[in-house]
């Protein structure tokens, strides 16, 4: 594939046999194909070549699942259990905006730990095995400061949580009953 940013949207059609084709191409393309233009942050789009269905979500998926089982996994049987619960769930849409802000947060410390690196070596950024030995000297700091983050982040959401049920106990006390009474029956 190539390096330089294309102006133009992948659209990838996906047929029944699980094929995966790339208009802009013309040709048939892989999941490990779909994540470069991921990691090379070309926009795409994948659709059911019969209804029209927009897939992208699912083939995204699909690739975080496959990476998840090879390799050294990004998620614990844990996380994975508690983001399962939160499906149907009154605060389903507040997790998953949550989710998303921390990790847009986390990209922009990583963007500006790539920025600040640059000076240090001839204005080039970090290899990926730079970032490897990085993070073997730093990654105890970093993991200290993404504890704080999160404590921090746990924090303001027991507050904001706490302020909620304060204006809903304010809102209840305008009505004529007692709860006190509802909770006797």
């Amino acid at each position: 594939m190539n390096s330089a940013k294309k102006t133009t949207q992948h659209l990838i059609k996906k047929y029944p046999n699980r094929r995966l084709y790339d208009t802009q191409t013309s040709s048939y393309i892989t999941l490990v194909d779909v994540k470069q233009f991921v990691l090379e942050n070309d926009d795409f789009a994948v659709v059911d070549a019969k209804t029209g269905e927009d897939l992208t979500r699912s083939i995204l998926l699909q690739i975080i699942l496959e990476e998840e089982a090879g390799g050294s996994p990004m998620f614990s049987s844990a996380v994975l259990s508690q983001i399962i619960r939160y499906y149907g769930h009154a605060m389903q849409g507040m997790m998953g905006s949550y989710l998303e802000k921390n990790v847009q947060a986390f990209i922009e410390i990583q963007n500006k730990l790539a920025e600040n690196s640059k000076g240090i070596y001839e204005g080039k950024p970090f290899s990926p095995e730079m970032w490897t030995q990085f993070m073997n000297v730093q990654g105890p700091m970093m993991q200290g400061m993404m504890g704080n983050y999160i404590e921090q982040s746990k924090n303001l959401f027991v507050q904001m949580q706490e302020q909620m049920q304060s204006q809903a106990k304010n809102i209840f006390n305008v009505f004529p009953f007692n709860p006190e009474d509802v909770n006797k029956k």
